[in-house]
């Protein structure tokens, strides 16, 4: 149920992907594009630039999500001629240091490793699940845009900032959506003070919630940067900074080049991965088949005092497990269960931070597997709770 990590969206060997990997490789299987421009390199940034509404935009490949975030990093700082750049906490945006600098949700990411980059300052993400007593989405939105600006107000000078990144979905913090009203603060917020909007797509784009981009779950908003992977050419090495023409413009060969980004191969295959997602109106079936999902999820809830909450956006959920549903607290013990007992019986699905399970399945799975999956997750619980399962270490699974 994680399609490797939201990587293959449109299946783990989707025949027109394959097909189109194949024909390629037996025409040209690589010349890198910092040197000469290939048709399918050619032809998939056009396709890209389309794909995002609004102004004319540009396209600039990498190989992969980490190195996509690096770019966000450079044209920002690049165009804006600023030096900071605001991410958030429990964000990931991968593991290159200027990506892991970026990141917020593990120590592993910073533990050895330091100094990471510098300029980087996290802000908190808003937790609709865990709110104050009697507050309102209203009240959270506020006080969570009040905790976005003490930073501003204390010791980050708004002009010295060159962009805010978000994931307006967060992916490993635990599949949480912002709140309307404080996405749309922050977006008014940076276009008030000269600072560059930009979204992480990587995990969350390409149909994942039913629409194309994540961010158009949200009205009226158009990213000055956005990064694309994994699911882009369905797993193979491959992706793309996406923004606006003229912050694109604002640095020169080869300060964002790579010797195999932009492989002739990958995108072939990122080519019939946006076929596949056309054709078979895969966002449609991620709205219908996710409406489904959260059903079922929600009909187990009123079973197992565990389920905390259950948040689906499209085929993508995550379903927090809890001690109880008043403290709230994590149960990654529970967890470890669910998830020890569902690899048993057939169904792959892991934590994130360790007490949410990521329910990311293809967005090609058919209600048959859809179901035989949420049935073994059913049992899971059942056998959780009833002390049936039995981990044969104490430690802990996944990150």
């Amino acid at each position: 149920m994680l399609a490797s990590a939201s990587a293959i969206n449109v299946g783990h060997t989707n025949e027109k992907v394959v097909k189109a990997i194949q024909e390629q490789a037996e025409k040209l299987i690589h010349y890198t594009p910092a040197y000469f421009h290939h048709r399918p390199g050619q032809e998939l940034a056009e396709r890209l630039a389309k794909l995002v509404p609004g102004t004319d935009k540009q396209v600039a490949f990498s190989n992969s999500g980490s190195e996509a975030n690096d770019a966000i990093i450079k044209f920002s700082r690049a165009y804006t001629g600023r030096q900071y750049i605001v991410s958030y906490m429990d964000s990931y945006h991968g593991s290159t240091y200027g990506s892991m600098s970026l990141s917020g949700v593990s120590l592993n990411m910073t533990r050895k490793m330091g100094p990471l980059l510098p300029g980087i300052v996290h802000v908190p993400y808003p937790d609709l699940y865990r709110r104050y007593p009697n507050e309102t989405e209203h009240d959270v939105a506020i006080r969570s845009f009040k905790e976005f600006k003490e930073p501003f107000e204390s010791f980050l000078p708004a002009d010295e900032v060159a962009c805010v990144l978000i994931e307006p979905i967060q992916g490993d913090g635990g599949i949480r959506k912002a709140p309307e009203e404080y996405m749309q603060l922050v977006y008014k917020f940076c276009h008030e003070n000269g600072i560059l909007f930009a979204v992480d797509e990587i995990n969350q784009g390409m149909g994942r919630t039913g629409k194309m981009w994540s961010y158009q779950q949200f009205n009226n908003i158009e990213p000055d940067l956005m990064s694309v992977g994994k699911s882009l050419a369905s797993g193979m090495p491959l992706s793309a900074t996406i923004g606006k023409k003229e912050i694109m413009e604002s640095l020169d060969s080869p300060a964002h080049t790579f010797t195999t980004a932009g492989n002739p191969i990958c995108c072939a295959a990122s080519m019939a991965t946006l076929d596949v997602l056309e054709d078979e109106e895969l966002l449609d079936r991620s709205t219908s088949e996710g409406a489904y999902a959260e059903e079922r999820f929600l009909e187990m809830q009123k079973h197992y005092r565990e389920i905390g909450d259950v948040r689906m956006y499209g085929l993508d959920g995550g379903i927090e497990l809890v001690t109880d549903r008043v403290s709230k607290e994590p149960n990654s013990d529970f967890a470890n269960k669910v998830i020890y007992y569902a690899f048993q019986h057939g169904v792959v699905i892991i934590t994130l931070k360790g007490n949410i399970l990521r329910f990311q399945p293809p967005l090609v799975i058919s209600r048959d597997e859809l179901d035989r999956a949420l049935n073994v997750l059913d049992d899971a619980f059942a056998a959780a709770e009833n002390n049936q399962v039995i981990i044969p270490s104490n430690e802990k699974i996944g990150w």
